[in-house]
């Protein structure tokens, strides 16, 4: 027989485990232990009388049931978050910048972890260049900002690391006597000068295939076969691959996704944490 109460706890760390597909990234999420989310979750199976999650070494799925339950589950917890914010005061703000270079495609989903997190903070989102989101949290503009770092540093919190490769479409072929077509975002991109100083280096000529209109229209440009692209591995079109090594273009490295903040309160806080939890949790892509 199925309870008539759930525990809200046991729910949240349920969804934090299916969005992030690890209890140890629900956990840092939650600012609580990977055993208490397992708990958590493990009992919660067990009032539903249901197996909601598969338990691999590196991986956390959904199970059928599992399936069934998060739309609830997000309902629930919606409710449970408005119920206890009726008496606030004033509703909170945060102004979060996000590098285009590090949320590639994944924008959609990140938004909408986000907007899940907590229905009653005010999230002013903008997604630009490195650059000039790491000048405009200089200049108090943001509160949170995260950004691809190419080259060492000390200062931001290191989320994820990524290998940088040149990725085409498969049907691309390269021809020896032209120039390389490359594909970029627009000039003051960090990787875009990265990469071509790299074939300068190397000797390589190149040519503008398709530069500027945001991360979306490269990775477009780069399925539809208009040239090469320098992307972090973890970014790159499905079914792009990277051939680097088979046209003999130099190496790119890797570099960091880094968080910045100095937000204070609580609700603030719990938000930075999921934030860097759904980053880290692309580390297994």
């Amino acid at each position: 027989m199925i309870a008539t109460t759930l525990d809200i706890d046991a729910v949240a760390a349920f969804l934090g485990a299916a969005d992030l597909r690890s209890f140890t990234r629900a956990a840092e999420a939650l600012g609580t232990t990977q055993s208490l989310v397992s708990t958590r979750v493990k009992r919660l199976e067990e009032v539903l009388g249901r197996a909601l999650l598969q338990r691999h070494p590196r991986l956390v799925k959904l199970t059928a049931e599992g399936e069934r339950f998060v739309p609830a589950a997000r309902d629930l917890l919606a409710a449970h978050e408005r119920a206890r914010a009726a008496f606030s005061e004033a509703r909170e703000q945060v102004a979060i910048g996000i590098s285009e270079q590090a949320v590639g495609a994944d924008a959609p989903a990140l938004l909408a972890r986000l907007s899940r997190h907590d229905p009653t903070l005010v999230i002013n989102l903008t997604i630009d260049r490195s650059t000039l989101l790491e000048a405009a949290f200089e200049r108090g503009e943001l509160d949170v900002a995260v950004t691809r770092r190419i080259g060492g540093g000390r200062v931001g919190e290191t989320l994820r690391r990524d290998d940088f490769g040149w990725f085409a479409a498969p049907a691309l072929i390269r021809d020896p006597n032209a120039p390389l077509p490359l594909v970029s975002l627009m000039s003051e991109c960090g990787l875009r000068r990265h990469a071509v100083a790299a074939l300068g280096r190397a000797g390589i000529a190149w040519r503008e295939a398709f530069i500027g209109g945001g991360m979306a229209a490269v990775l477009a440009a780069v399925e539809g076969g208009l040239g090469v692209s320098p992307l972090a591995a973890r970014i790159a079109p499905v079914g792009a691959v990277d051939v680097g090594e088979a046209w003999g273009l130099p190496a790119l490295g890797s570099s960091e996704v880094v968080l910045r903040s100095h937000v204070a309160t609580p609700r603030a806080n719990a938000f930075v944490r999921e934030l860097a939890a759904a980053f880290r949790a692309g580390e297994r892509r």
